[in-house]
């Protein structure tokens, strides 16, 4: 009798460890499936952050591309009207080329200055006949007029976050930099993709410094290390005014 009671407990304490070591089993599969689902979604995550970079750089050399367009057009159109030459196809075309029209003539007077500028509606086009004046430095008053007209022409286009940078970039120019700052902030703020995203709040810690706010600054250069660690060259500029800053 005590030997069947023996066999019994002993069967019964096997079965009862043996469904203890399944359950055990049972919950580390969980976690690690757990763990393995949290490590996708991150990659997931980095994998957008990586998508959303490429696509701030693929409109950056688009624009750039674009640019060098327009300039080479201007320079075979100035070609072609200081030799006398021009790309006609028959007599009507001739003749309006020798007899310019009022239209023709205000157009190449407007592309010279940007004085009494007005919006064409077409986002692109005007961004890049601003571009003009930005670069070469001449205008920058009437750019800057431009670009604030162009803000509020096109509150949706895709260039307001250059438009903002380089309104960041003309104020700071004209030594305007509270107005620079603004600027570049907003960049940050409500472009936080954008190429000149980096740059932008890197040039905050720039004009903070300017202002002697050296703490400001170095927390804002830290900001531009920790949020924007794929852009290397702006990292690189911040480490080195961390470092001079310690």
């Amino acid at each position: 009798m005590h030997k069947k009671i023996l066999t019994l407990f002993l069967f019964l304490l096997f079965t009862g460890y043996g469904c203890a070591a399944g359950s055990s089993d049972i919950d580390r599969t969980i976690q690690a499936q757990g763990q393995l689902l949290i490590q996708n979604q991150q990659k997931i995550s980095d994998l957008q952050a990586d998508v959303d970079t490429l696509r701030g750089q693929l409109e950056e050399t688009k624009y750039q591309l674009n640019q060098i367009i327009e300039r080479q057009k201007m320079i075979f159109q100035q070609m072609a009207n200081g030799s006398g030459f021009s790309s006609n196809s028959n007599s009507d075309s001739q003749e309006n080329s020798s007899t310019p029209s009022s239209d023709s003539t205000s157009s190449r007077s407007s592309s010279s200055d940007l004085s009494g500028w007005g919006t064409s509606g077409d986002d692109k086009a005007d961004y890049n006949f601003i571009m003009q004046f930005v670069n070469d430095g001449k205008q920058n008053n009437e750019a800057i007029s431009a670009f604030q007209k162009y803000l509020k022409t096109y509150p949706k286009s895709k260039y307001r976050a250059n438009v903002n940078y380089w309104l960041g970039q003309l104020s700071y120019r004209q030594n305007r930099k509270d107005d620079a700052s603004f600027y570049y902030a907003t960049v940050v703020k409500d472009f936080p993709s954008s190429p000149k995203a980096a740059d932008s709040l890197y040039k905050v810690g720039l004009i903070l410094l300017d202002k002697g706010d050296a703490k400001k600054a170095k927390t804002v250069f830290q900001q531009v290390v920790n949020k924007y660690p794929k852009d290397k060259n702006i990292v690189d500029r911040a480490n080195k005014k961390l470092a001079s800053l310690k």
